[in-house]
């Protein structure tokens, strides 16, 4: 098969560009890299999964975990003021997860922590922080039962920046920690009844 690639040289293919490359490789030493010295990838061993029947159907019992509890979903936004910090966490229990992203309107610094409820106050456990961002997302797996989120920074000491998180999850409230003071929130539990 022979494609023409017309963003290069006019007329030069794909087979044609890959001779040239080999030919280059060649030329400065990096003959040992040629498909012919690859290893290639070692077996490896299967992996005995648990399964159960449902009529003529194998289920594998890994990869999900259905659930009974409440499926909750949040959107917040919040205002920084210059130069102003605070928290939000949920209360999540060990093994729970929750799936999240979040944007500012500017830069801020964000820490993702957690305090375990077996800890003293004011110990932290640290999962990321990042010095100067405008966005994050990812997926959070509660090593520990605890209060798990941000603490948001605006670096900005003249302009305020608004921050919205979305998360959605196992988790049982959310608390907002800023001016010495705690308010707690309910995040929207998603309803499976079909009434």
């Amino acid at each position: 098969m022979n494609i023409t690639y017309t963003g290069l040289h006019s007329g030069l293919t794909v087979r044609g560009l890959a001779w040239v490359l080999i030919g280059l490789g060649s030329t400065i030493g990096l003959g040992a890299c040629t498909p012919e010295t690859i290893p290639e990838k070692p077996e490896t061993a299967a992996v005995a999964v648990e399964t159960y029947m449902v009529g003529d159907i194998e289920v594998r019992t890994d990869g999900l975990s259905a659930r009974d509890d409440a499926y909750r979903v949040d959107e917040i936004t919040f205002e920084l003021e210059p130069g102003e910090g605070f928290e939000y966490k949920y209360r999540i229990e060990k093994g729970e997860t929750m799936v999240y992203s979040w944007v500012s309107a500017s830069p801020v610094r964000s820490e993702m922590h957690s305090e375990a409820d077996d800890q003293a106050e004011g110990t932290a456990e640290f999962f990321e922080v990042i010095e100067s961002a405008e966005s994050a997302n990812g997926v959070f797996l509660a090593p520990f039962p605890g209060i798990h989120g941000w603490y948001w920074l605006n670096p900005d000491e003249e302009k305020p920046v608004t921050l919205t998180l979305r998360s959605s999850g196992f988790y049982a409230h959310a608390m907002e920690f800023r001016g010495g003071k705690i308010r707690r929130y309910e995040p929207a539990t998603v309803s499976t009844s079909t009434d």
